[in-house]
């Protein structure tokens, strides 16, 4: 939460800067794109998140006296290196996705252009940043395409890795898809709503449960949620909670936003008989809310059972994302000035996921006009230009021979990546973490429901132009040639 994180990076890149530095290389420019490779949770889509603290990073880097001192201290670095440091400042251009878009691997999610010094020192906040938010926004919006159009609470403050992963993992998780935070510092610092109950320890500092829920009761009589599970669900914690919402209807008071809360046992066959007494006794209207280490698997589980639970908070599971615990986010160097002139650069590698997309690129998304649904994400070099009067064919870009030809006046193009700062001035326009959310929305329905089922999603088009397969191609088979 400190905004100043200059020394938040790995060593290396400070090493790198001084070499740079000293083979008289720092001013030269040169590009490079941050993105990743798999989807987290074997899903079909990412949640591009976390924009909004990288350009706070980016704006507040400085060498001040003491990490000036502090880095003197560690007799790595040659005093010229340091006196340079002290007006160190970021003055490149920045194009980046805005947050809430949905993304897909091997799209640039952020594009750094500047000098190298600068374009490298950056790298390890902006991978940290934006693996960090957008693994728990894209874990978040499983949990709620589980949860349907049930509410979703993000419970898992006590669990995360840390006050920051507690704080903006909230964040990511609001902008994913849930519909609340139980994190008070996060609903003040980023105005997102904030929801919880009370505690096992709230019934049990009572004389008995329906003193507890009484008292509870007549204190927060507007959101009413009683921990029914803390004795005996079925036997006890229900009926009383029937008991004490019967005295609050007889004393007049208006019930709306109650129900009870299930933390314990089979969630299935509870939340059925709990739903039978709550209707039996009139309180048709009562919700059932439910927590207890819960994720999307088990939240669609649940529901394929017909599950009475209509409010679902999701801890642990959410807030670390238990089952992808990294988003797998790089930063790779696609061109670099030579003579004044960009020439693109490209990683080969065994593994062929890892051989990077060279040059300086841009990405075009395409729309059905007739659904607004995405057809499909073209990676193009800069330059490229397309024309939605024309006809456009795509391939895959490994298995050439699958292509798909969008007809003129059929689609229409969206470029995603946007100006975030320009030769260092930031021209990024900060939007409310609600209003983001809303975007996220849009972009979720944007795509077809067989990218966003939970198990065995359909394999999202990420296409590159004709071009860009070409010169990444003739780039491949040189660098094999003169092995």
């Amino acid at each position: 939460m400190n905004n100043n994180l200059t020394l938040m990076t790995d060593l290396y890149q400070l090493t790198m800067m001084q070499g740079y530095f000293e083979a008289n290389m720092h001013n030269k420019k040169a590009v490079f794109d941050m993105f990743y490779r798999k989807n987290p949770s074997n899903n079909g889509y990412a949640i591009a998140c976390g924009l909004d603290q990288v350009v706070d990073y980016i704006k507040n880097i400085k060498f001040d006296e003491d990490t000036i001192l502090y880095l003197k201290s560690l007799n790595i670095f040659k005093e010229n290196f340091l006196q340079y440091l002290k007006d160190f400042k970021f003055t490149g251009d920045i194009y980046a996705m805005p947050e809430g878009t949905v993304v897909f691997p091997s799209e640039p999610l952020i594009r750094v252009k500047s000098t190298i010094i600068e374009a490298q020192f950056i790298e390890t906040t902006i991978l940290n940043i934006i693996n960090h938010q957008s693994l728990i926004a894209t874990k978040a919006a499983r949990v709620k395409w589980a949860a349907e159009d049930d509410v979703v609470m993000e419970f898992g403050l006590r669990r995360a890795q840390g006050p920051d992963a507690g704080i903006y993992g909230a964040r990511a998780a609001v902008i994913g898809g849930c519909n609340s935070t139980s994190n008070v510092l996060a609903g003040k610092m980023f105005n997102i709503p904030i929801s919880g109950t009370h505690a096992h320890s709230w019934i049990m500092s009572f004389k008995d449960e329906i003193t507890a829920f009484r008292t509870y009761a007549n204190i927060f009589p507007d959101r009413c949620f009683l921990l029914v599970d803390t004795y005996d669900t079925l036997k006890s914690g229900v009926p009383n909670a029937i008991k004490v919402f019967n005295e609050m209807k007889e004393k007049g008071i208006e019930l709306k936003n109650y129900g009870i809360r299930l933390d314990s046992g089979d969630l299935a066959y509870i939340s059925d008989k709990a739903r039978a007494m709550l209707d039996n006794a009139g309180f048709k209207d009562a919700s059932i809310a439910a927590s207890s280490d819960l994720d999307e698997n088990i939240i669609s589980s649940l529901k394929q059972q017909g599950t009475k639970i209509n409010v679902w908070g999701v801890g642990t599971n959410l807030i670390t994302s238990s089952d992808c615990p990294a988003f797998g986010g790089v930063y790779k160097l696609c061109a670099e000035e030579v003579n004044g002139e960009m020439i693109p650069k490209i990683k080969l590698s065994e593994n062929p996921d890892k051989v990077t997309n060279p040059g300086i690129k841009k990405i075009f998304r395409l729309y059905d006009k007739a659904t607004n649904k995405i057809k499909a994400d073209l990676i193009c070099l800069e330059d490229e230009i397309l024309n939605e009067n024309e006809d456009l064919t795509i391939f895959h870009p490994i298995n050439t021979w699958k292509t798909v030809t969008l007809k003129a006046n059929e689609y229409y193009i969206k470029e995603l990546l946007q100006p975030v700062f320009i030769n260092g001035k930031c021209v990024f326009e900060k939007r409310e973490t609600m209003d983001i959310k809303e975007y996220c929305e849009k972009e979720k329905a944007s795509l077809w429901n067989e990218y966003k089922r939970l198990i065995n999603p359909h394999i999202f088009p990420v296409d590159l132009s004709l071009n860009l397969y070409n010169l990444k191609k003739d780039m491949i088979d040189n660098i094999r040639r003169n092995k």
